[in-house]
């Protein structure tokens, strides 16, 4: 998208609004007036309804509202806000200025979810656990933005990639790039197909437009189907009809206080605009933008995948700096393993030099652009037909198995949906583009290799170090600087020119598996770049049988959705190619789809005390054979207060589009899907060994010639049993058996709010990867000279990393407990602790590690006042983590502990409709990062103006 198609698209709702103003408002009545709390505290957020009719509005940050409706008076208002007794209001003529008062009451007593059934039920009843964020929360909230907010709610483990990506995760196996947890926006799926993770909040709705925030923790396959195994979040936005006016916010805020590299803090800069409009109750449009630009969090970590004693155990003074075979967490081209044998026969693992994610990634600028456009129609005053378009173009990082810059990403949805009191159908496409994205370790690796091919640096490094030692034989440290050195030499340097040149060259490069035989960089044609195309198509329908069935509440639903993948010829190929063809752009595109249907039965008993619920969801992908998840719960609520619930449900993952198709050549270990046909000539099912025990025979090796003075070959014969073969097989849907239990209540005069859920999961074909060699010639089988010789020699290797099952059965439990507890004068506590395990029934040979990558122990402590005088409020958020170790195929490694302060003051302007909010997190500025290779993060600290008003009431002549 060029930037002339990027002015038109956001220039034309804005052209639509101008438009749209000038249109007239016939036969219309006008309610205003204005609600306050028994303090005279002005209430923003406030739902005011006609009683009967769907005409519906919202206070703004003045506590005013406006009404436009057809209905004559009299008539009843009802008037909602999360933390105050509803109220009914007669309103006799609409000439009548209206000042209405709440009362207080506890935050969640009356509160409706609807994710948890697919249905309005309330919160205190829902079957499953859920969390929920209202609109009023999300404004108080001290967190930088509304989306880091969610990762302060019971059971959520929020992971920072960057400042334009974040992803959640519940309950355990959280990975950056998520396939198990899925994120919807009004009920869109707003997953990157062929990144294969949800884009966070990079193409989401702006903070204005958020009404609330739903969390269902745990498994919810039974529902909602593939992808949901681990949970989901819903990101419900304002409806036009009730939320109506001109909203606009502009935030400033500074991070990387920490003077790295001497150049200071850097600015962030966000504008959100929200604009909707109505008329007559039949017609309502909105236009929601936001624009954020700054400097991303650095990842700059120097801790070592490949320390002594592991790289080199028999020669001590080879560590730390002087570690010849370092492996950085963030530096990238330093993995390629060289196996050396000096003139006095000394065995060495020697890694290249490698590049630092700094130098390759530049100034670490980032953006997001984001905007939406929705139209709606009531057909009649329960029934609306709407249509969303919506389309983000982001900046930012994140990581699968290597780090992956994201540059210019857009992704587009349409969504058309026909809403009813008793159905909802909804259809949309996502289309997405990955711009001049690249990945950072083909970066890296085609950076060397454009200097000197590895066979050539080796000999160049061995040579040099014979020399060396024979000037300083006393000191090795010494000979291998200098031999690196050497092999070094006239390499591409950061911050020239001619590294600038090279790493543009590379990064808009599309192959990544060619690479170049000359030492002349114009030869160079492998690349880094990262072009990838898809489609993706939903269609599904809910149905509520009520008005047929009297004896209970059934519900029934059914989705078609399909991914359509354009081959880039690096991470998705035309498999219809033969082999020695797949690696190029175009061709066949993929396919992959599922359909699947749902019927949930619930039912009251005892009045109305004991509510069962049970559903029964069937799946089948166009690759693997049907699969059905049922799920019971039930809820028994004690003197209307005490809620008690037990669930049960098994849920099916079908394979991830990149765990089933991808076939990348990512830092020469090809990743590839678990399908079968992709296997065919490859040889990994049955003529493979484990990586782990290749890498460990060839340790061996030097150790055995360092130590016994062995020859290279019949040092290999010695250790040839450390070879382990490995027997892998057609990847399978992943199941999950999960039980629950809960309790939630409002205890203590309607003050304190208790609520507590336990699990237990149990995983059955749990899906990873797992590291395996293929000899380009040979048989595993036949432990012969040659074949022990290739275990030694890269160039006599493929290395693929591949999409499996776990042969062990995987379990996890773990419990989560939320207190809040509402004082006398808006003084608010609350916190919450959380608690997971795993447990592994580990089996013979099964080398897939199902990283948990979730600390025992996290928990969350709020205190604030909303209005501690008149205007002014404030809230204070305190996050500590234990330290857990991090396990994936990027690498291994300990997260420590860290503990955060996130705080805010606003104050509010209502007689400009404005409010003024100042805040940091992590106020006191401490360094932490929260995966291996992910970002350091340290304080940000901001400055937000919000304008937040509705159609104000003209005067009268």
């Amino acid at each position: 998208m060029n930037k002339q198609i990027r002015f038109l698209v956001a220039l034309f709702p804005l052209l639509l609004a101008t438009a749209l103003l000038h249109a007239q408002l016939n036969g219309s009545y006008i309610i205003d007036g204005r609600i306050t709390d028994d303090q005279g505290n002005y209430l923003p957020g406030a739902t005011v309804l006609i009683k009967g009719s769907s005409f519906a509005a919202q206070t703004d940050s003045a506590g005013y509202f406006k009404l436009t409706a057809n209905v004559k008076p009299p008539f009843k208002l009802s008037i909602r806000l999360i933390g105050y007794q509803p109220q009914e209001f007669e309103v006799r003529n609409a000439n009548s200025k209206l000042a209405i008062q709440l009362t207080t009451q506890s935050l969640l007593v009356n509160e409706v979810v609807v994710s948890a059934s697919r249905q309005q039920e309330k919160l205190m009843r829902s079957p499953v656990a859920i969390e929920k964020l209202d609109i009023r929360a999300l404004k108080e909230t001290p967190a930088a933005t509304f989306y880091d907010a969610i990762g302060n709610l019971k059971n959520v483990q929020m992971t920072t990639a960057g400042l334009t990506f974040k992803v959640f995760n519940t309950r355990g196996f959280n990975v950056p790039n998520n396939f198990r947890f899925m994120q919807l926006v009004d009920g869109v799926d707003n997953q990157a197909a062929t990144l294969g993770v949800p884009l966070g909040n990079a193409i989401g709705p702006s903070e204005l437009d958020i009404q609330s925030v739903e969390i269902t923790p745990g498994a919810s396959s039974a529902l909602y189907g593939m992808n949901a195994i681990n949970g989901m979040s819903n990101l419900i936005t304002k409806n036009p009809f009730v939320y109506q006016g001109l909203s606009v916010s502009q935030k400033v805020a500074f991070n990387h206080f920490d003077g790295k590299g001497g150049d200071g803090p850097k600015p962030i800069t966000e504008t959100n605009l929200r604009f909707a409009k109505a008329w007559n109750d039949k017609f309502a449009f909105k236009i929601d933008f936001s624009y954020l630009q700054g400097t991303d969090w650095y990842a700059d970590n120097h801790n070592d995948f490949n320390p002594q004693p592991v790289a080199n155990p028999d020669f001590p003074e080879l560590s730390g700096a002087n570690n010849p075979a370092n492996d950085a967490w963030n530096k990238y081209g330093d993995n390629s393993n060289i196996q050396i044998i000096d003139k006095n026969n000394r065995a060495f693992n020697v890694h290249r030099t490698g590049y630092w994610e700094k130098d390759l990634a530049g100034d670490y600028h980032v953006k997001n652009i984001k905007g939406d456009v929705a139209l709606h129609y009531k057909i009649n005053p329960k029934t609306e037909l709407s249509y969303a378009y919506r389309v983000g173009d982001m900046d930012g990082f994140f990581q699968r198995g290597n780090r992956i810059g994201l540059r210019d990403v857009v992704v587009q949805n349409h969504k058309v949906e026909l809403t009813a009191p008793d159905f909802t159908v909804r259809a949309y496409m996502s289309l997405e583009s990955t711009g001049n994205s690249y990945n950072m370790n083909p970066l890296a690796d085609n950076l060397e290799k454009s200097f000197k091919s590895d066979s050539r640096w080796k000999a160049d490094y061995l040579k040099a170090l014979n020399d060396a030692e024979d000037k300083t034989p006393n000191d090795l440290a010494a000979a291998h600087r200098a031999a690196r050195a050497a092999a070094d030499a006239g390499r591409f340097t950061p911050g020239t020119a001619a590294f600038d040149r090279q790493v543009y060259l590379i990064q808009h490069v599309n192959d990544w598996d060619i690479y170049p035989t000359s030492s002349n960089p114009k030869d160079t044609t492998g690349g880094a770049a990262l072009y990838q195309k898809s489609h993706f198509y939903h269609a599904e329908g809910i149905w509520n049988l009520r008005r047929y069935i009297k004896f209970a509440d059934v519900l029934v639903g059914a989705d078609y959705r399909t991914l359509e993948i354009f081959p880039d010829g690096n991470n998705f190929v035309d498999f219809t190619r033969p082999l020695a063809e797949r690696n190029q752009p175009g061709g066949k595109n993929i396919w992959y789809g599922k359909y699947g249907g749902f019927a949930q039965v619930a039912k009251t008993f005892f009045a109305d005390a004991l509510k069962l619920t049970g559903s029964l969801r069937y799946d089948k992908n166009q690759q693997f054979s049907g699969k059905v998840n049922p799920r019971l719960a039930a809820v028994y609520t004690f003197n209307e207060k005490h809620n008690v619930r037990f669930s049960w449900q098994n849920g099916f993952r079908f394979p991830s589009l990149f765990e089933a198709y991808s076939f990348v050549n990512n830092g020469q270990v090809r990743r590839v899907g678990g399908l079968p046909f992709i296997e065919k000539g490859l040889g990994y099912y049955e003529n493979a060994f484990y990586t782990s025990t290749v890498d460990a025979f060839t340790t061996a090796v030097n150790r055995t010639i360092n130590n016994e003075h062995l020859s290279k070959p019949d040092a290999a014969a010695k250790n040839q049993n450390i070879l382990k073969q490995s027997h892998l097989g057609p990847i399978k849907p992943e199941q999950i058996q999960a039980f629950e239990a809960g309790y939630k209540s409002v205890v203590a005069d309607n003050r304190l709010f208790i609520d507590f859920d336990a699990y237990y999961s149990r995983y059955k074909n749990f899906i990873g990867q797992v590291d395996v060699v293929v000899p380009k010639n040979g048989n595993v089988s036949v432990k012969d000279s040659a074949l022990l010789a290739a275990m030694q020699d890269k160039a006599q290797q493929n290395r693929y990393r591949v999409w499996a099952n776990s042969t062990s059965t995987v379990s996890n439990y773990g419990f989560a407990l939320a207190l809040t507890y509402e004082f006398d004068h808006n003084w608010s506590l609350s916190g919450n602790v959380n608690y997971n395990k795993l447990v592994q029934d580990k089996t013979k040979d099964d080398a897939l590690v199902p990283g948990f990558n979730t600390p025992e122990y996290f928990t969350n402590v709020s205190f604030g006042n909303r209005a501690i005088v008149p205007n002014l409020g404030f809230n204070v958020v305190w996050h500590w983590q234990k330290s857990f170790y991090w396990q994936n195929l990027f690498g291994n490694g300990t997260v420590p502990a860290y503990n955060t302060f996130d705080a805010q003051v606003t104050y509010r302007l209502p007689n400009i409709s404005s409010n003024i909010k100042i805040g940091g997190s992590n106020i006191f500025n401490h360094q932490y990062y929260q995966y291996v290779g992910g970002p350091t993060i340290r304080g940000l600290y901001y400055a937000t103006i919000t304008y937040d008003g509705g159609f104000k009431k003209k005067k009268k002549d």
